[in-house]
């Protein structure tokens, strides 16, 4: 009977398999250290200190490896929202607040992206960081379930029922982003992958991640993780799709006719976002009043905004009567407090108003190019297989494609800030490996 070679990719032995991940190893540190729980004070995290080590540990992998770093087109989009942020901080109140607002903006949109673009060579580094991604969002939306089951969540109109994982009551969106990409990157993996058991885990994991992102009551989440899905579906192939949207359909069904989960609240919210017009509530309100904030503050400072993190001094000045003076946050162990409203809950809006047109025009532009620049590159390496962008090897194109999707969705609603501000960085950062490195559209025999 004959023996596998020893140079077979299942007998390699564990230093080896350690050396070939070293480089991606940071990442996953970073992943790994957001299923801690929060502090309520906010500020740094051990994620975000990690962070600073894995672009000091690409600088020196770089330096070692001796070649050059990015493609000439890698670098310009990447380095684009370097233009308004550094601008904007010019013009910040404080040195404080310039120092500040741009360490934080160059660590989530340049250095980190940078440094994952740098670290991640291949698709064999690729899918580890993605599976990081969804094991992260089984932990966090496990402790989400738990706390809805429980009533030992976020309050949520006058009951302790809202799934905020460890992130606790201040930060409510943070276990939803978690499981939102977290479903959004196991889809992309089931529909891009060609193993049979690969593809039933992705799945499974994706339908599990419905419920906690069901109960985590975020509306931004709920319609950014349709669209990258929807997305996904549609680039997997039509036939694929409909068959998915089934299963999806039959599963919500049973688990909100058939078990009852959250059936009345769940009910509730879903109606309550054709209404963010006609009948908005309170939430609905302070949102649109922010929005005008941050509108008005432009028209003041059109070219460069009003400066980094200057939003909250200039918002009492420019925001409608309508606006509240905060949202009433408790439960999950946390003491009833009063969230001041410090941002547009917008992130066009937010770069609008702090770094006018030159900063939304550098940093959207960016990326709205590594979108295309993903897309594009999906497309070609499916050559010659239409209608369908799904080729071979493809699971982590459209777990990237999908996740930068959701992202560029999901910032209609939202912006930076919290402990998941630098799983936004990771998440453009494969995004940027798919769409601008230059081997990452390539695939050898072993990474299939």
């Amino acid at each position: 009977m004959s023996t596998p070679s020893a140079t077979s990719p299942l007998l390699v032995p564990p230093p080896q398999a350690l050396r070939r991940a070293a480089p991606v190893l940071p990442v996953l540190a970073v992943v790994a250290l957001l299923g801690l729980p929060a502090a309520p004070d906010g500020g740094a995290t051990p994620a975000d200190a990690a962070s600073g080590l894995v672009v000091l540990w690409a600088a020196v992998h770089t330096a070692r490896q001796a070649r050059r770093p990015l493609t000439r087109t890698a670098a310009v989009v990447l380095g684009l929202p370097v233009v308004g942020i550094a601008v904007a901080a010019s013009g910040a109140a404080t040195p404080g607040d310039a120092l500040g607002g741009l360490a934080r903006y160059l660590q989530v949109f340049v250095l980190v992206p940078v440094a994952v673009v740098l670290l991640v060579r291949d698709r064999r580094d690729a899918r580890p960081v993605l599976w990081s991604l969804v094991g992260l969002a089984l932990w966090q939306g496990t402790v989400g379930v738990r706390q809805y089951l429980t009533g030992t969540g976020a309050s949520y109109q006058g009951a302790d029922i809202r799934a905020v994982g460890t992130f606790g009551a201040s930060d409510v969106m943070g276990m939803a982003t978690v499981v939102a990409l977290g479903l959004v990157a196991a889809a992309g993996l089931a529909l891009g992958t060609r193993g049979r058991r690969v593809r039933a885990v992705a799945t499974g994991c994706a339908l599990a991640l419905l419920v906690p992102l069901a109960v985590s009551f975020s509306r931004g989440a709920w319609i950014a993780t349709a669209v990258a899905c929807g997305a996904q579906l549609l680039m997997a192939g039509v036939r694929r799709a409909a068959k998915v949207v089934a299963v999806a359909a039959a599963a919500s069904v049973v688990l909100v006719g058939g078990f009852g989960v959250g059936a009345s609240a769940l009910q509730e919210r879903l109606a309550s976002i054709s209404r963010v017009a006609d009948a908005p509530d309170q939430s609905v309100v302070d949102r649109y009043s922010l929005w005008a904030a941050a509108t008005d503050m432009w028209r003041g400072h059109p070219v460069t905004g009003v400066g980094l993190k200057a939003f909250p001094g200039h918002r009492d000045g420019h925001a409608p009567l309508a606006l509240s003076s905060g949202s009433d946050t408790q439960g999950a162990g946390q003491a009833f407090r009063r969230q001041p409203l410090l941002s547009p809950h917008n992130m066009y809006l937010l770069v609008l108003s702090e770094q006018g047109l030159l900063g939304l025009v550098t940093m959207a532009g960016s990326w709205l190019a590594l979108l295309v620049c993903a897309l594009r590159r999906l497309r070609r390496s499916a050559r010659p297989r239409p209608p369908s962008w799904a080729g071979p090897a493809q699971d982590c194109a459209l777990a990237a494609c999908g996740m930068l999707l959701w992202l560029l969705v999901d910032y209609l609603y939202a912006d930076i800030g919290g402990p998941t501000t630098v799983l936004t960085a990771v998440v453009l950062g494969l995004a940027a490996w798919w769409a601008l490195a230059a081997t990452a559209g390539t695939s050898s025999g072993a990474e299939r």
